[in-house]
């Protein structure tokens, strides 16, 4: 049994989990992104997926691992890969070891959470957004475009409406107000995202596995992560049995092990579903409300190891696995 973790060793998630695993004695190796010039991988491709990961004189042996908790950042960010340039050797070497770690993560038969695959709806949030409306849940009704005449009737049907980016790149949610109007002639060469403002408490429910947290949000900024006067109140909340098991079946239906999901709460009782975040930083909220989340993520791991490793016992007396494909360098 082993578990991967790849991403920067300074990420929070990251170091909690491998905190959690350390804890149940289950081993682990870090892939940290901050090597990656000194990262070289070599990855086979048959009946059995085979590879290695070498960091200096360190080996990892991908056919050991059982489960994965992956958190890349791009690599090409990286100060040292900025520097060099998109022409460099170690520019190209970047995005190597990315492109083959993405593709051991959606080959592998090891548990990973996420996989990128089960992630991509993110990317563009109304395709995520109407996945959410058709297994059930109510939305905020939407608008995107680049026309200004669109968006000033949207505007005005709804009387309060936001915006946000259409992207899966993180983006202050903002109310729209007089004074945004005059920048709408920038829609023509920048479509954006306006939703009919939904008046109500916050909450984040993290889903892990079969494992539901949620905790409540009080906090007047119209994002709560970026308040600038307050502080958000965040607290531990127990949601309705019916919800919860609505929260697992939206977890489920997109195939994510671990997802954050934003919820919204009318003064009617009415529920919205804004988005569900694939790769969640769920130690703000642990932090905020004692939530063993990354606990939950770190059993949900080595749980993997057991189902992991009788099936590999069975490919080796099969006769169709083999290991070693790596050897140390001399």
């Amino acid at each position: 049994m082993l578990v991967l973790l790849w991403g920067l060793e300074a990420d929070s998630p990251l170091v909690e989990v491998r905190d959690q695993l350390d804890l149940l004695n289950v081993p682990t190796k870090f892939v940290d992104q901050r090597r990656v010039l000194e990262t070289e991988i070599q990855l086979s491709v048959g009946e059995t997926v085979e590879g290695c990961i070498r960091m200096g004189s360190e080996i990892i042996h991908l056919e050991d691992v059982s489960a994965a908790y992956v958190r890349p950042y791009e690599s090409v960010g990286l100060p040292q890969i900025v520097a060099a340039g998109p022409e460099s050797a170690a520019w190209e070497h970047a995005v190597h070891v990315d492109d083959i770690l993405a593709s051991w993560s959606e080959l592998t038969s090891a548990l990973v959470v996420n996989r990128f695959s089960a992630s991509a709806a993110n990317g563009s949030k109304p395709h995520q957004l109407e996945r959410i409306r058709r297994l059930g849940w109510s939305v905020p009704e939407t608008l995107i475009t680049t026309d200004a005449d669109e968006a000033r009737a949207f505007w005005k049907h709804h009387g309060e409406v936001i915006y946000k980016s259409v992207s899966g790149i993180r983006s202050r949610v903002s109310r729209l107000r007089v004074e945004h109007a005059e920048r709408f002639a920038d829609l023509s060469s920048c479509p954006t995202q306006f939703q009919q403002y939904i008046s109500g408490i916050d909450y984040r429910v993290h889903v892990v596995d079969d494992k539901v947290f949620a905790c409540e949000v009080r906090c007047d900024a119209d994002d709560y992560r970026y308040s600038d006067n307050e502080a958000p109140e965040i607290r531990t909340f127990s949601l309705p049995h019916d919800l919860e098991e609505q929260c697992r079946r939206l977890a489920a239906a997109m195939n994510l092990p671990l997802a954050g999901i934003d919820l919204r709460r009318t003064q009617q009782g009415e529920w919205f579903c804004f988005e569900v975040n694939p790769s969640p930083a769920f130690t703000y909220y642990q932090l905020m409300t004692g939530q063993p989340i990354g606990e939950a993520v770190a059993l949900l791991l080595a749980n993997a190891g057991s189902e992991f490793m009788s099936a590999r016992a069975e490919r080796v007396e099969a006769g169709s696995f083999s290991t070693g494909m790596c050897a140390a360098k001399d």
